[in-house]
């Protein structure tokens, strides 16, 4: 299991630096993996400490760190 999520982050870690700064929402869309999966990716990222998160107004923005 551990594998598959890094996997999984390491395909939002690509669409975020392919990208650029984006909501969880935007990355859903960008990278066709569902909700859990985008949640368990950047969970991942997030402990390895190569995320940023801003608060602009109600949206989150995810940016590589």
């Amino acid at each position: 299991m551990s594998e598959a999520i890094g996997n999984l982050a390491g395909t939002v870690w690509k669409c975020l630096d392919e990208n650029g700064p984006m909501s969880a929402t935007k990355i859903i869309t960008l990278t066709k993996l569902n909700k859990t999966e985008v949640q368990r990716a950047i969970g991942w990222l997030a402990c390895e400490d190569k995320l940023d998160f801003e608060m602009n107004g109600r949206t989150e923005t995810i940016s590589l760190r």
